[in-house]
């Protein structure tokens, strides 16, 4: 019996030293380094217009929320991607809302020396606004150091200074 025991003891001790070490012979200079971890969303800005602030007359009445995309996204089109989707429920009884001025989407994006490129899909109707979906479209945009100007473009392809170092909007975003 004692032997039983003292075997016993002995196996419950080396399971113990072989959980703890990985396997035997593995010396306290070969433990494996831990592979760091890649991140599974990184944070984005997309702004959206404050209701409250436009209805009071205090600029900027952009307000910026955060998102979350994957790390291998374009950032430029997940920031639109994620303006296009809209303010959440939350979002929207804080005062935040989409304005479109009748667009519904983007078809591309293209970005030449500094400059973006965004073709709008849908109709346009501005209904003669003075402040349309141009404001919060340059916020986004222009958030990134790498875009010192945006040109938007109707889904017609049409844009008032299609060439320049200059904003430009699509004529039907004119008052």
């Amino acid at each position: 019996m004692r032997n039983y025991a003292f075997l016993l003891f002995t196996l419950l001790l080396l399971f113990t030293l072989v959980a703890c070490r990985g396997t035997l012979g593995v010396g306290e200079d070969q433990t494996p380094t831990p592979v760091p971890k890649e991140p599974t969303q990184i944070e984005i800005s997309v702004y959206f217009t404050d209701s409250n602030l436009y209805a009071a007359g205090t600029p900027p009445f952009e307000v910026a929320v955060t998102r979350y995309v994957a790390p291998t996204s374009n950032l430029l089109e997940a920031v639109l991607a994620e303006f296009f989707r809209g303010p959440t429920d939350q979002e929207r009884a804080q005062g935040l809302e989409l304005i479109t001025s009748g667009f519904t989407g983007f078809s591309s994006l293209q970005i030449e020396n500094g400059v973006a490129h965004i073709y709008l899909t849908g109709p346009c109707a501005s209904h003669g606004a003075t402040y349309t979906i141009a404001q919060p479209l340059l916020a986004n945009l222009l958030q990134f150091d790498e875009i010192k100007f945006v040109k938007i473009y109707d889904s017609d392809g049409e844009t008032e200074q299609p060439t320049g170092p200059t904003n430009s909007i699509p004529f039907c975003l004119e008052p």
